[in-house]
């Protein structure tokens, strides 16, 4: 069996928080920061609060949707 990447709370936090700079660096968001508590972080995307979880999910969508429209022929 394969063990999945993000099993713990840690690791999907620093998932999250490198899409979050891969977005910033895309242009796709304007800005994105983290705040560090030791038992949670909180992502806060274009001024919305996001937990870990739907941070990761939303910004791994919007890099998706980044790519598949600059796949698109024109």
């Amino acid at each position: 069996m394969t063990k999945n990447k993000l099993s713990n709370q840690i690791e999907l936090e620093k998932a999250t928080e490198k899409l979050g700079t891969e977005a910033m660096e895309l242009g796709l968001i304007s800005n994105f920061v983290v705040r560090y508590f030791p038992d949670c972080w909180e992502f806060y995307i274009e001024s919305n609060f996001f937990t870990p979880p739907e941070a990761y999910l939303y910004l791994k969508k919007l890099l998706q949707l980044n790519l598949n429209f600059k796949e698109m022929p024109q």
